[in-house]
Formats: C-alpha cells, structure tokens, sequence
C-alpha cells in the first residue's frame, strides 16, 4: 500500500516505474537538473529516468527516517508536475536539507511552496527540529520559495556539495497554519 499526502490542490506520493515519462519532463530539463543541489546530469530518455527512478524507489526503505523521495502530483489532472526530497546533507549528515524540483510549466503556481510546506510539516511531525534548504546563489526562484514557505536566510556556505550556496532553514514554529499533518494510506 502505497502513503500519501494532499495538500488543496496536491498530492505528495511514492514514485513509481510507470512515472518515467513525466519525471522526464522535469529531471530532463538542464533549467531544472542543472541547478539542483547536488548538480544532477540531464536525464536523457525514459529508460535512463526509469533507472533513476528505480534506484531511488530502492534505496527509500533504508533511508533514515523522515529521508526520502516523492512525486508531487496536481489533483485537478493527475499529473505529476514536480518531485519533493528530503535527505542528510553532507559532510556529517546530521542536518536534512529539503528541496523541490517542479517542471517548468507547473513554475509560478504556487505549487513548490503548498509542496514544500506540506512535506515539511510532516518531517517536524516525525520529530525533526529544522530543516535546511540549500540554493545555488543564482537561483532566484529557489530563494523565493524558500522565504514563501517560512525559511529564514542564515548565510551562504561552501560546506555542502563543494560549492558555494545559500542556506536557508526552518524550524517547526517558523512554519505556522494548517499544513497536512502526515502521510495517510490510500
């Protein structure tokens, strides 16, 4: 049985398989692969997004929890426009960085702040005390979202992924209203 959350107008699921044309649209992009902390390759075709999928649907059952990767699907059209993760950032992994990858047609929507928010309101839930969210100084919409959905601007760092970033973090009372409150079964 595969969880679930919703926001208003999404729903924050598991990836599968059969998501590799869609998950194309977003990590086949350079505007969107190339500015993700760490840098990831464009993916080039569906059979290469479908071993990136693979290996990350493997790995989710032995991360540490509340680590993982999802597909953000828009409700109104089942469509998966985006992908949400929330992983230990390097070197020490102590600290969990939350970040979101929307294509680019779904950008200026609100979509990867409800995402983000909502993911992080159920990451404080299993107990986390801050996340972090790291962007590339040029990345201006990353930034943004960041501030929309609470987080503070502490700095710049090139402490994580060798390059110079921008760090931003949130704390559960930095989060503030109704968010979700966890993954449900379906």
């Amino acid at each position: 049985m595969t969880s679930e959350l919703r926001t208003q107008r999404l729903r924050i699921r598991e990836w599968a398989p059969d998501d590799a044309p869609a998950a194309l649209r977003i990590y086949g992009v350079e505007k969107v692969a190339g500015r993700l902390t760490p840098e990831m390759s464009t993916v080039g075709d569906e059979e290469a997004m479908r071993s990136v999928l693979q290996a990350w649907i493997e790995a989710q059952p032995n991360l540490v929890t509340p680590a993982g990767r999802w597909a953000v699907v828009r409700e109104s059209d089942g469509e998966v426009i985006g992908g949400l993760a929330l992983r230990q950032l390097p070197p020490y992994e102590e600290d969990f960085e939350l970040s979101w990858h929307l294509r680019p047609d779904a950008w200026g929507s609100g979509y990867a702040s409800e995402a983000a928010r909502a993911l992080a309101g159920w990451a404080f839930e299993q107990g986390l005390e801050e996340l972090f969210a790291v962007a590339r100084p040029d990345n201006e919409r990353a930034a943004a979202t960041a501030r929309r959905i609470g987080m503070e601007w502490v700095g710049e760092t090139d402490k994580y992924y060798g390059a110079t970033l921008q760090v931003f973090r949130m704390r559960p009372s930095d989060l503030g209203g109704a968010v979700p409150a966890a993954f449900t079964d379906n």
